[in-house]
């Protein structure tokens, strides 16, 4: 086979994305955009817009390219009501949206409930997921049983193939799936009351559907193109960084943060403390956090004057055994304790401690979120052999040392930039028969942060400063 090119679609959170990757040349292409017009709520969005700036990126980023397919990618959790012919009925909730918090608040009271939901999804009772969500609308006033359901993800998909399909990654991340069978959950569809149809025919990312000519206008591409179906930007992370070999374990810390493990099968302790989802290619345990960046963008904003760098903050510190400790759910916890309506703060805070020090207990407390996961998670599956760093925690090499030694592990950093459009160019290739297993994808290690041995001590005994206060502070 001769040289192919995919064209990757995502539209995350905050932004459009798109990458032309080449079989043989790798990334010819890639661009980011912010969404416009998404107004100051960042829980919700109309999924029309967004479906629109990421196709006219992808048309601008793959213009002169001869693209043989296209692959698609979305971010876990969203969910929207459509009419029968998919226009939409309800803005987009994405995993932000809180506003089931109360809802799950009361359903964690009972203790059975959560046991039984929480080992047939692999999904905690909580408001990130769409299921919840859809309880939420439904108690609204909202008739669930007339309406399709999909999340930003599919309704992309639909718009590009007129099909109303899921992956099995993508509903992974809804609470509806039955991590178990890979199969939409009987028990979660009669308790929402609705209908299997009205999700979709559930595909794996081996089922292509071909491009419709609408969606070929709006691509500028040719009719009849295969597209792979959505899945989770989480799930490709794992594709793309060639980690789905069992014990590789992908660390992103973005504006949020997330550790997932490739299992053989899924991982679902008696306490909920962290989730089991699948990637498009088999079993991740894992744990996600709400505050990483978005935390230290808050401290930066709030401490220092708006000319200060993040380089000229870090140059600043010096550090002590002695700094504050720092809750870090401003925007509520995910893992381990799954309480949306948590707050985060200062703690152990005095006069001594000035605005460097503070700084520096954020970048702290939200790594010891992460590691608090960690330790769970590698209660369950053992240590990784390996793990791979990514996200705008590198562009710090204070604060990616710092991760080094509180988790006491070697750090490799691949090149993974767009590490999910790159594993959506992997499911695209497969695709088209230029890759015959996605298992057999790598990506190099570029460089590697080993962990100081002088700083454990130190860093034990914060983290259980650490624990103390989450532990006080814990509803």
């Amino acid at each position: 086979m001769g040289e192919v090119n995919v064209l990757v679609l995502e539209s995350s959170t905050s932004s459009a994305k798109a990458m032309v990757y080449s079989s043989e040349r790798g990334v010819l292409a890639v661009r980011t955009k912010g969404y416009e017009n998404v107004g100051a709520d960042v829980t919700r969005h109309d999924a029309d817009s967004i479906f629109r700036q990421t196709a006219a990126l992808g048309r601008e980023v793959s213009e002169g390219y001869a693209i043989q397919a296209v692959a698609l990618s979305g971010t876990w959790h969203s969910v929207m009501l459509a009419e029968e012919d998919g226009t939409p009925a309800s803005q987009v909730y994405l995993w932000s949206n809180t506003e089931a918090s109360d809802l799950c608040r009361r359903l964690r009271e009972d203790e059975d409930y959560v046991y039984r939901y929480y080992h047939r999804t692999g999904c905690m009772v909580s408001a990130i997921y769409p299921f919840f969500k859809l309880k939420m609308l439904a108690q609204q006033g909202y008739d669930l049983s007339k309406y399709r359901i999909l999340g930003q993800g599919t309704y992309n998909q639909f718009r590009l193939t007129g099909r109303f399909e899921a992956t099995d990654c993508m509903l992974s991340g809804s609470g509806l799936l039955n991590t178990h069978t890979l199969k939409l959950d009987e028990e979660c569809l009669k308790e929402l009351g609705i209908q299997a149809s009205q999700i979709g025919r559930v595909i794996t990312y081996e089922e292509t559907s071909p491009l419709t000519r609408d969606g070929a206008e709006l691509l500028g591409l040719p009719e009849g193109l295969p597209v792979v179906g959505a899945c989770s930007d989480g799930g490709l992370n794992q594709v793309g960084a060639g980690a789905l070999g069992e014990g590789v374990m992908t660390f992103s810390v973005g504006t949020s943060g997330a550790i997932r493990l490739s299992t053989k099968a899924p991982v679902l302790p008696d306490h909920p403390g962290t989730w089991c989802y699948y990637s498009p290619v088999g079993y991740l345990s894992g744990a996600a956090t709400s505050g990483c960046c978005n935390c230290v963008d808050w401290a930066k904003q709030r401490l220092f004057p708006a000319d200060f760098s993040y380089k000229d903050v870090e140059a600043g510190y010096v550090e002590k055994e002695k700094a504050p400790v720092f809750l870090p759910f401003i925007y509520g916890e995910r893992c381990p304790g799954w309480q949306d309506e948590r707050g985060g703060g200062f703690c152990d805070i005095g006069g001594m401690h000035d605005a460097y020090d503070l700084y520096h207990s954020v970048q702290e407390g939200t790594l010891f979120n992460l590691y608090h996961c960690y330790r769970i998670l590698t209660k369950e599956n053992g240590r990784p052999v390996k793990i791979m760093l990514s996200g705008g925690i590198l562009n710090s090499p204070a604060w990616s040392q710092m991760c080094a030694d509180i988790f006491g592990e070697k750090m490799e950093v691949a090149d993974l930039d767009q590490s999910s459009l790159l594993g959506g160019a992997v499911l695209g290739l497969h695709a088209l028969g230029a890759i015959e297993d996605v298992r057999d994808f790598t990506c190099p290690t570029v460089r590697t942060i080993e962990p100081d041995p002088s700083k454990r001590e130190m860093y034990d005994q914060r983290f259980e400063r650490y624990l103390h206060w989450y532990r006080l502070s814990s509803r």
